[in-house]
């Protein structure tokens, strides 16, 4: 039997990488997803996937640091299947500089991203899922909803070059936090994955330095050094990066019936790698 069947998860960041394995995830499972990605295309071959597996899905693309985005996610899920289940904040990207090279427009640019986005949803949604938990509680019934927030070992014991990145990871957990004490009246899980070195497109090994990405018309640098890549996996006791499949399987745990008791935590999916 499917553990999510019948539920509505939006997934950001789907499109590609942790987040498309993620929103398949959820998928096989049985919940009905919302996929986002900047760009259309990506979000809508992600939901193409699932429906070709016999799921549902729709795209919501667009910027999640856009003013008018959250509202536009959440009606999406609403409009187009009446429920709002598990919600996970998974867009991001990083732009790193030391400190004293670090402009406030990449210093904001992160924490829009990774921690004012997440904010921005979260509020939206408050008072639909209220809605749901009241008339919930009126007929006797007890329904736990979900949410789980990406952070980073970085955000928990920083990391150099990282500045903007790691207070944002930081900023998600303190966040995560304060939202299981006030959501829990409405028996909303809100928890957090720390991810430590998972493989994606973002820190593949790169020996020139040349790769990039383009987000909001910039062109960000991404990528790892192959030497400065096999240093970092042999600090890890696992010996390798995680996979985005094996990121996934965290974030589902956290959303499936097991966890309705567990809320306000942060769960490391780093291959044992220590902070």
């Amino acid at each position: 039997m499917a553990r999510l069947e019948g539920k509505v998860a939006l997934v950001t960041g789907s499109g590609r990488g942790i987040g498309r394995a993620i929103a398949l995830k959820l998928a096989s499972e049985g919940a009905r997803v919302v996929v986002n990605d900047l760009d259309a295309d990506p979000a809508n071959k992600v939901v193409e996937e699932i429906r070709a597996m016999g799921g549902a899905a729709v795209a919501c693309a667009g910027n999640v640091t856009a003013p008018d985005f959250a509202e536009r996610f959440i009606k999406t899920a609403v409009d187009s299947y009446q429920g709002l289940d598990i919600i996970i904040n998974n867009a991001g990207y990083t732009w790193d500089n030391v400190i004293q090279k670090m402009s406030d427009e990449q210093w904001q640019a992160i924490l829009d991203v990774h921690l004012t986005a997440p904010f921005r949803i979260l509020r939206a949604a408050q008072p639909v899922i209220r809605a749901y938990a009241k008339a919930e509680s009126a007929a006797g019934k007890a329904v736990y909803r979900k949410v789980v927030n990406i952070s980073s070992v970085a955000g928990l014991s920083g990391n150099a070059g990282q500045v903007n990145y790691s207070a944002a990871k930081a900023g998600i957990v303190g966040l995560t936090k304060t939202l299981a004490k006030e959501w829990g009246r409405m028996n909303v899980n809100v928890n957090c994955v720390a991810f430590g070195f998972i493989s994606t497109r973002l820190t593949e090994a790169t020996a020139d330095g040349s790769a990039s990405v383009k987000i909001e018309g910039r062109e960000i640098k991404v990528g790892v050094n192959p030497e400065l890549l096999k240093m970092v996996e042999q600090m890890i006791p696992l010996g390798r990066a995680g996979t985005p499949d094996e990121a996934a399987g965290a974030v589902y745990q956290l959303c499936t019936p097991e966890s309705d008791y567990i809320s306000g935590q942060t769960i490391v999916c780093g291959g044992g790698i220590a902070f």
